[in-house]
């Protein structure tokens, strides 16, 4: 006689109420599925001889908590996308990615779908229970990967997806972070010459009652000044960070501020080629998952990035109810290039837009990358030059008297 193991359950009635018990089973499959008949919720069904878990809502005290990132999410698809194939149940599959994950955020997420898939939900209404981790666009195309049948292949194209648009941000930060360090840099290094090294030097220059040179006596009463208001200088500094974050956090400023990040000289070129990039690649993504066109321009608009792009498609979304194409709008906007349009439009006549949409995108990616390399050449000396001019004048101005005083010796 074959003993059957036992299994120990927490469920939770129709009513809210825990109920707990045990029963003997060939394994937790057959437990979970009779447990689900009687129209329980479970919580956590182990095996008590031998004792394993094959679920619980507890974390492991071995795991990290640390922020869900971009490339969690591309294994999580990765690997989801896997296990379907091979034909594991969502919710097999759902226990077994909780318990492998290392990071503790991820675990609990993954544990909480596990929970809203086996009470009877879909998965994307699972996932859009979570909206801070996954987006509108992920559940989207997980919906349309469920209405299809093809959520395998679905996962995998979103995988893709993250993993390229993940990799454009490190370039746009790459690209940015170092002007940025380098100007901070600067900065504190010429406020401290200000308010510490030059009042040094003025009280040598005061003890030799000798006349001081225009430059000299200019940067000193600048430094004097500052030393005098530096509590105020620092006051409206914080101050004046807080009202722009208070201005771009408003739907106008918003507008204003990435109006302006599109017409700077330098900067804004890439950041144009990184709206359209982003733009093309979402919205071919979408169609090709099977999302409904104007569900797809909904989700690009609010995932663009940048409010003026934004505004730009919800106008085209407007103009595709009443029959025009995508490309129409986005001409008359004047903000995409007449290129993108053109292929855009080429894409539509042809039926073939998801495919002219990432041809587009790749074309643009290599455009960032080109764009980054040459900002990061133009940029280091650019830097160099300005740190040599200031610093160099300070120098000056503070060596002039010096230079005054021996000449008058000799």
């Amino acid at each position: 006689m074959t003993i059957m193991p036992e299994f120990e359950y927490l469920v939770k009635d129709k009513e809210g109420k825990n109920l707990s018990g045990r029963k003997e089973a060939v394994n937790a499959g057959d437990i979970v599925s009779a447990l689900r008949q009687e129209g329980y919720l479970i919580i956590r069904v182990t095996e008590l001889k031998p004792k394993s878990v094959f679920f619980s809502k507890q974390a492991s005290g071995s795991k990290r908590g640390r922020k869900i990132k971009a490339d969690d999410l591309v294994v999580l698809s990765r690997q989801l996308a896997t296990l379907v194939e091979a034909g594991v149940p969502l919710v097999q599959s759902l226990n077994i990615l909780g318990e492998q994950v290392e990071n503790r955020n991820l675990e609990r997420v993954l544990q909480a779908l596990h929970d809203d898939v086996q009470s009877g939900k879909s998965l994307s209404e699972a996932l859009q229970r979570h909206p801070k981790v996954f987006s509108a666009l992920f559940v989207n195309m997980v919906k349309a990967g469920e209405s299809s049948g093809n959520l395998e292949s679905i996962l995998d194209r979103l995988a893709s997806y993250i993993e390229k648009t993940a990799a454009l941000q490190k370039k746009i930060k790459s690209a940015l972070i170092y002007p940025a360090v380098v100007s901070v840099m600067a900065f504190l290094i010429t406020f401290g010459m200000m308010t510490w090294v030059i009042p040094q030097f003025a009280g040598i220059f005061a003890s030799l009652n000798a006349p001081l040179p225009a430059p000299t006596r200019i940067l000193i009463s600048v430094s004097d000044f500052m030393r005098a208001n530096v509590v105020w200088i620092i006051g409206g500094m914080i101050g004046f960070f807080f009202l722009f974050s208070r201005l771009i956090n408003t739907k106008a400023g918003r507008y204003w501020f990435d109006s302006l990040k599109l017409k700077l000289i330098v900067f804004g070129p890439l950041f144009l080629k990184v709206a359209v990039s982003k733009f093309s690649r979402t919205l071919s993504t979408l169609i090709k998952s099977g999302v409904p066109i104007l569900g797809a321009l909904e989700i690009v608009a609010k995932t663009s990035g940048n409010s003026v792009i934004e505004q730009i498609i919800t106008d085209s979304q407007t103009s595709i109810k009443g029959g025009a194409t995508i490309s129409g709008p986005l001409a008359k906007k004047k903000i995409f290039p007449p290129m993108v349009v053109r292929m855009i439009a080429v894409g539509e006549e042809t039926g073939e837009l998801d495919k002219m949409l990432t041809k587009i995108a790749d074309f643009y990616d290599v455009q960032v990358d080109t764009a980054v390399e040459g900002l990061t050449s133009l940029i280091e000396p650019l830097v160099i030059a300005f740190l040599g001019i200031v610093i160099g004048a300070i120098v000056v101005a503070m060596f002039l008297p010096i230079l005054t005083l021996t000449s008058a010796i000799k």
